[in-house]
């Protein structure tokens, strides 16, 4: 086996974490499968590159050197992918803009806005349900720009020289079974929901513990909750299984009611992103204007938001 760079991202992760486990959790991994191929790398290497116990992963003087390597030529090699990447989409012949997108509200109405106004302009799309991927992407030239989610006031991927900027800040409501008790409500306290069980679509945003913040505030832990995709999600609501938690502008499907949670205690930004070297960034505004446009029109379409929004100003589209 040759060493490559995937295997030099593999020391530099264990390194940064501290231990296998958190490396293996941050590079999207299971534990037994990053100990495997960090002991691969090791006898590629010719010894051990982190000492283990149970405080955790030191490197050894043989990791240090390979580490010392690794954070020089790593940045490097993504240096050098990201100034090739560019100056082949600066001299193409036909402008074309590459979108990539979390679940969210913007992108299907953005690319109807983008077809009206450059209908010669080729339109591209990724979804993904990772911010950190999308950023990636942003960042090697792989897309143009970034429609993601992140929760409350966090801020999103910083890693690289990507610009983000705010195209609306929304609450979280539930997703309830047009059956529930409580879908008639205005608004609903969390704590009245503290007997459901839960359902969320999947993310590496700090979701899951803002949420179980909220609640331990409201004074319960929350029961089970389920990851799992959107039409997952729908369905355990419809049959009355679980709770879904879902952005305000969430048009839910028959037999589903969308119920606002009071002082709206969870709260997502839409935010878009780009490479300010990219050729593409001289559009950004343009982009930016259209994907907020894009979101005014769904909170438009959701009657129970618009009306939220009235009687809860602040929130909503970004001026």
């Amino acid at each position: 086996m040759d060493l490559e760079l995937r295997h030099l991202k593999i020391v530099r992760a264990v390194a940064q974490a501290g231990s296998v486990t958190k490396a293996a959790t941050h590079l999207g991994l299971a534990q037994p499968a990053l100990t495997a191929q960090l002991k691969r790398i090791e006898r590629v290497l010719g010894g051990a590159l982190f000492e283990r116990d149970h405080n955790g992963a030191r490197p050894t003087p043989l990791g240090q050197l390979v580490l010392s390597r690794a954070m020089v030529l790593l940045p490097a090699a993504r240096e050098l992918q990201e100034e090739a990447l560019r100056f082949a989409n600066a001299n193409a012949d036909i402008p074309s803009y590459r979108l990539g997108a979390t679940n969210g509200p913007i992108l299907g109405g953005l690319m109807d806005r983008l077809a009206t106004a450059w209908p010669s302009t080729p339109v591209s799309t990724h979804t993904s349900w990772s911010a950190r991927e999308l950023t990636a992407m942003v960042m090697l030239g792989r897309i143009d720009f970034a429609f993601i989610g992140a929760c409350g006031e966090s801020p999103p991927p910083v890693e690289g020289p990507v610009v983000w900027s705010t195209v609306g800040t929304d609450p979280v409501f539930v997703l309830l079974n047009e059956d529930h008790p409580l879908v008639d409500r205005e608004e609903v306290e969390l704590a009245e929901l503290a007997d459901e069980q839960w359902t969320v679509t999947p993310g590496d945003s700090c979701f899951g513990d803002c949420f179980a913040t909220a609640c331990a505030r409201a004074g319960f832990t929350p029961k089970t909750i389920y990851e799992t995709d959107v039409a997952t999600c729908m369905h355990l609501a419809k049959v009355g299984r679980a709770a879904a938690l879902c952005q305000a502008t969430f048009q839910p499907a028959e037999g589903l009611k969308l119920v606002p949670l009071a002082g709206a205690p969870l709260r997502w930004r839409q935010l878009l992103g780009w490479h300010p070297e990219a050729s593409s960034a001289a559009v950004a505004t343009s982009i930016l204007e259209h994907a907020k446009a894009a979101h005014a029109d769904a909170i438009g379409r959701s009657r129970r938001y618009a009306g939220w929004l009235i009687q809860n100003p602040g929130l909503g589209t970004s001026p």
